[in-house]
């Protein structure tokens, strides 16, 4: 077991004092951070006492302490899981040598892409979040924004530390450049595109961390299979973290679910709006939309990208271990690759694509089945209730931006359909902005007693480590 070294200026469990240039150029980047943080950060909260989580260790049993704390001075530290012995690389055409301790002078550029590209959605999502506590339901979901939030900086300093460790001068640079981009800025936005999507109120809030943070999940869970060792342990120990992001997302979700069930039984038309609550329609077209973003981040369905990182054993599937065939040579996946003439849509074909090109549909696969599974529980409830409406996900053509399918209009079915028909029926699929306009109204005024909650979401059935739903959890002046 590897030891967290806790009273340094930097917690960290990678021996960081023994590397003084490295301390000195993380120790530098810090305060760049700090003032990126409370700049960018929530607004309005930063001198509140906060009730947190901080990683203090890698150990499954008790990595964490819980307490009051100040965000920008919370502890981020740099966390690796622990190293496992004689580990050997298991995927692409490096299979069974040692794993890299360093960085092969031929994948260094492509494996820094890699790294950046992670380490930008970190403080994307902290931006897009900015503004949410100034309209929060509880301090209950208050403080698990904080939460998320804090874990997503942490989140960057585990990325910032490899780029910093094992790059030079260009991962100093890239360091500079993550501080340096804003969600949504015309002039220097963030590379993906869901994380320059503005998210103005809590069911955005609870779509994305669902939904969009499941894509960081598959994504961390394909990079700690690299034959790049750091790279694995890092992202391993992120996956404890992320974990509790979704757990927002889908108990977020259902809570607002429940509520609007309560909403519509109260009411003679069984019309959540009418009761101050969100409607199903609505919560299904946030669910299509940010859904489908989502399926974006995973990259094209056919990709020679995907293909070197694998070979390159830079980047496996999700669990590599559950596979029988691990240099995925030989086998093919079937894709349906719609046919364009003059930029014309004519049709779909299938396509036998070599496994190794279709490596981001192979994570995609896994992830629209583990998406399912929220829906499945908000479905039981609706059933339940007695009531006939179900929510659904939308077919994987709907409303893509990237891929094979960018620049094509499907319906919500997968059927083809005009500009014009896209054009005319999408505020049917997708929140319109009298949708947006009308879940901003319900949450204009932000809830800090511990004991109220807000109209549209049901409470939790616990509070947080023991604590009851009541607690204070945040320590904010009203």
């Amino acid at each position: 077991m590897s030891t967290v070294v806790t009273s340094e200026k930097i917690p960290n469990n990678v021996d960081l004092a023994s590397d003084k240039k490295l301390q000195r150029a993380l120790e530098a980047w810090q305060p760049k951070f700090v003032d990126w943080w409370k700049q960018m950060g929530p607004e309005g909260f930063q001198e509140d006492d906060v009730y947190l989580r901080t990683a203090v260790s890698v150990d499954a049993d008790g990595w964490a302490h819980y307490d009051y704390v100040k965000m920008p001075d919370y502890r981020w530290g740099i966390f690796l899981a622990d190293p496992i012995a004689d580990r050997k690389i298991g995927f692409g055409d490096f299979m069974g040598q040692d794993a890299w301790q360093t960085i092969p002078g031929e994948f260094r550029n492509v494996l820094r892409r890699l790294v950046v590209t992670q380490g930008d959605t970190e403080p994307a999502s902290v931006e897009q979040q900015r503004l949410l506590g100034q309209n929060c339901p509880s301090l209950y979901d208050l403080r698990n924004l904080f939460q998320v939030n804090v874990e997503e900086g942490r989140h960057l300093w585990a990325m910032v530390y490899l780029l910093q460790s094992y790059f030079g001068r260009d991962g100093r640079e890239e360091a500079e450049a993550l501080l340096e981009r804003r969600s949504g800025n015309p002039d220097k936005p963030r590379i993906l595109g869901a994380f320059n999507e503005p998210c103005k109120h809590w069911l955005s809030f609870f779509s994305f961390t669902y939904f969009t943070d499941r894509d960081g999940k598959y994504q961390l869970l394909a990079l700690a299979e690299s034959g790049f060792d750091p790279l694995a342990r890092t992202t391993r120990f992120m996956l404890t973290e992320e974990a509790h992001h979704m757990f927002v997302g889908e108990t977020g979700l259902q809570r607002i679910i429940e509520r609007t069930v309560e909403l519509m039984k109260k009411n003679s038309n069984e019309d959540a709006r009418a009761e101050g609550g969100i409607d199903l329609q609505t919560i299904q077209r946030f669910i299509n939309f940010w859904y489908s973003v989502s399926l974006d981040l995973f990259g094209g369905e056919i990709s020679s990208n995907a293909a070197n990182y694998f070979a390159s054993s830079l980047k496996g599937r999700a669990k590599e271990d559950k596979y029988d065939d691990h240099v995925a040579l030989t086998q093919t996946m079937n894709i349906d690759v719609p046919i364009v003439e003059s930029g014309a849509y004519k049709g779909m074909k299938t396509e036998e694509v070599p496994l190794r090109n279709a490596m981001n549909e192979v994570l995609r696969e896994e992830y629209v089945v583990d998406s399912q599974r929220g829906l499945d529980k908000w479905n039981r409830i609706l059933e339940k209730a007695g009531i006939a409406f179900r929510f659904k996900l939308p077919h994987r053509r709907f409303h893509r931006s990237g891929g094979i399918y960018a620049g094509l209009h499907f319906d919500t079915e997968g059927n083809p359909i005009s500009k014009d028909v896209w054009e005319t029926k999408k505020y049917e699929w997708i929140p319109s902005p009298a949708d947006d306009e009308y879940v901003a109204s319900l949450m204009t005024k932000p809830i800090f007693d511990p004991n109220e909650m807000a109209n549209w979401i049901a409470p939790p059935p616990r509070g947080i480590k023991g604590q009851p739903v009541n607690y204070q959890y945040v320590r904010h002046e009203a």
